[in-house]
């Protein structure tokens, strides 16, 4: 199946007035069934899907995404039944798919034989949340060569000479990290969002997304009103999955009408 863009996605988005809704799973959360079932009715409600392959040492990830990933490694998940789940998916939808993944498992994997796996599968984007640009020129030389985007992070203490920096490599948007810390559903979005959106506009013009605590439909509106293109949801999401895991049936409908609510409130920006 042919893949939409980024760029087709996010100039789809603003000829609708909206913004781009993008949730984040864990392949595998709670086992390899259930959650192609969850990414398969994501894909018709949602503008793009960011995956995470289950890692033993999630370092930028808080305690909703580390429980996902126990979750997955004991449902019997490895590198190649993700592969092989991206397969399924971008077998079943064109929509926009990037990993946010840990340095290791491309290096154990091998870096160029990943990037050609995830080609040939189609995936559009790689966010390796460990690896900084300035240690990512071998990652960037060969996600280019299979057309692979390579997205990186920008926190509010990325100094303005780091932006510069990740502006000449970065591709496809880049992710605004609301929070300092790890990921995890917050009640409210800082303030200081809204100040570090305007200053990457500055030195960069691809689209932002923000991620990091983005939580309520009420935190996507604030978010897009302050600038940004879209907005990034984990925690919250696979706070639902782990809430409802011996009730698949109330799983998938809680899932469903959140996705629902929150792409909502991307609308009419």
């Amino acid at each position: 199946m042919n893949k939409k863009t980024y760029a087709e996605m996010f100039k789809e988005s603003k000829e609708n007035n909206e913004g781009v809704f993008i949730p984040f799973l864990v392949v595998g959360d709670p086992n390899y069934e259930t959650s192609i079932e969850i990414a398969k009715l994501l894909t018709d409600k949602v503008d793009a899907l960011e995956i995470g392959f289950p890692f033993s040492d999630p370092v930028a990830d808080g305690k909703s995404v580390q429980e996902a990933d126990l979750r997955a490694f004991n449902a019997g998940i490895t590198t190649e039944k993700c592969f092989k789940f991206l397969e399924e998916l971008r077998k079943y939808s064109d929509i926009p798919i990037g990993l946010l993944l840990y340095y290791n498992l491309i290096f154990n994997y091998g870096i160029e034989a990943f990037y050609k796996r995830l080609s040939e599968i189609g995936i559009n984007a790689v966010l390796t949340a460990d690896l900084p640009p300035e240690e990512a020129e071998e990652s960037i030389k060969i996600a280019n060569k299979y057309g692979i985007e390579q997205i990186f992070i920008v926190s509010q203490k990325t100094s303005n000479d780091r932006l510069k920096k990740i502006s000449e490599f970065a591709k496809g948007f880049i992710y605004v990290a609301s929070v300092m810390g790890t990921t995890g559903a917050r009640t409210t979005v800082e303030h200081d969002t809204t100040n570090l959106i305007k200053r990457i506009k500055e030195h960069s013009n691809l689209p932002l997304c923000v991620g990091f605590g983005i939580s309520k439909p009420e935190h996507v509106k604030e978010i897009l009103g302050a600038g940004s293109d879209g907005a990034i949801v984990g925690s919250a999401l696979i706070n639902i999955i782990a809430d409802n895991i011996n009730d698949k049936d109330k799983m998938m409908d809680k899932i469903s009408k959140y996705v629902i609510k929150m792409k909502d409130a991307t609308r009419g920006i």
